[in-house]
């Protein structure tokens, strides 16, 4: 899955039932959590949560097909804010540090597919494209700066970026450290 684009608009109900399940498995983690839980949080039956979205593996990949949406929308915003091409390959970091601020628990991704290990489940799918998408825009970013070797430097801003994601909740400030040594990376890449 590119994107949370191929999801169909939700209904209000829908929403509601996305909206609880965010919480829910954010919170409590996806395993633990069961439609009747997701039901009753988001005020609907069990029969218009199985109408809607079938099974509660598609619940959770709508759940993380959302966040991805809002997460690709906030990275966009920062390369868009950047203010040189060489700047833009650090944005996903600048992203991040607001974004842990909001997210206390670690990445959602990074929890479902260590919840989700079997790649065909539809949860595991959205995850895994959530982190091919993120590496393959830092290798575009790179290649567009001049970076020499953009594929090797998005490896190792990728492997940062998770770890820092990772890392933070167990030590705030990893964020912060992070986009420092990317930054100097990507100079270092540049200067060559």
């Amino acid at each position: 899955m590119d994107s949370g684009s191929d999801v169909p608009p939700l209904t209000p109900a829908a929403r509601r039932i996305v909206d609880a399940a965010e919480e829910l498995f954010y919170e409590l983690g996806i395993t633990a959590v069961g439609v009747d839980l997701i039901a009753e949080h988001s005020g609907v039956t069990k029969r218009t949560l199985y109408n809607r979205f079938g099974s509660k593996e598609n619940v959770v990949a709508a759940y993380l097909a959302e966040r991805d949406r809002r997460w690709r929308s906030a990275v966009r915003a920062a390369v868009d804010a950047s203010g040189s091409a060489e700047e833009a390959v650090t944005a996903p970091f600048e992203a991040l540090r607001s974004w842990t601020s909001a997210y206390t628990r670690g990445c959602a991704f990074l929890n479902a597919l260590a919840e989700l290990p079997d790649p065909r489940h539809p949860g595991h799918r959205v995850a895994a494209g959530q982190k091919r998408w993120l590496r393959g825009l830092f290798e575009e970013l790179a290649a567009a700066a001049g970076c020499p070797e953009p594929a090797a430097l998005a490896t190792r801003l990728f492997v940062l970026h998770e770890g820092a994601v990772a890392t933070e909740p167990l030590s705030p400030g990893t964020v912060t450290a992070a986009a420092d040594l990317a930054r100097e990376l990507v100079r270092a890449a540049v200067r060559g």
